[in-house]
């Protein structure tokens, strides 16, 4: 199912003029549930999220595809999170993410917001307000992936 639940934003770093429309992008959203079979075993299964409550765990799944007529070099994708989602993980990616609104970008690790007190704490997956990969090599003419996340509905 394609959703509005959120909202991308690809751009194009300085580097060779390209427009950003020649790299298609198509989102979907799923429910992560998991089910049991007759002999116990556990799998976790997608489902097209027709009704979410607090808990439940989305997965966003981001395809891409380099439609242009030369390589799109130095493409950025960056996802705000959605308001009513708190991020919890990108797989094995790393992704950077802002914890700011989009002011400043890293590794969750590296980052830190600030407390009431004036103190600062490290980030939580919880403080993630967007999402952004930096392509490190150009995508090729016709080349594809798949970028994902999984956020938790508060």
């Amino acid at each position: 199912m394609r959703t509005r639940l959120f909202f991308l934003l690809a751009t194009l770093m300085p580097g060779p003029a390209l427009a950003a429309n020649q790299v298609a992008l198509d989102n979907h959203v799923f429910v992560e549930r998991v089910s049991t079979d007759a002999e116990g075993r556990q799998r976790i299964l997608l489902e097209e999220p027709k009704v979410v409550v607090p808990g439940d765990r989305l997965v966003f799944v981001l395809n891409y595809r380099n439609a242009g007529a030369q390589p799109a070099d130095k493409f950025v994708v960056t996802n705000p999170m959605p308001a009513a989602v708190r991020f919890a993980d990108a797989g094995d990616a790393q992704p950077f993410v802002s914890v700011d609104g989009g002011k400043q970008w890293g590794l969750l690790s590296d980052l830190s917001v600030p407390m009431a007190d004036g103190a600062r704490r490290a980030a939580q997956p919880a403080d993630v307000t967007h999402i952004r990969w930096a392509f490190q090599n150009p995508i090729p003419v016709g080349g594809t992936g798949k970028l994902m996340f999984r956020g938790v509905v508060k």
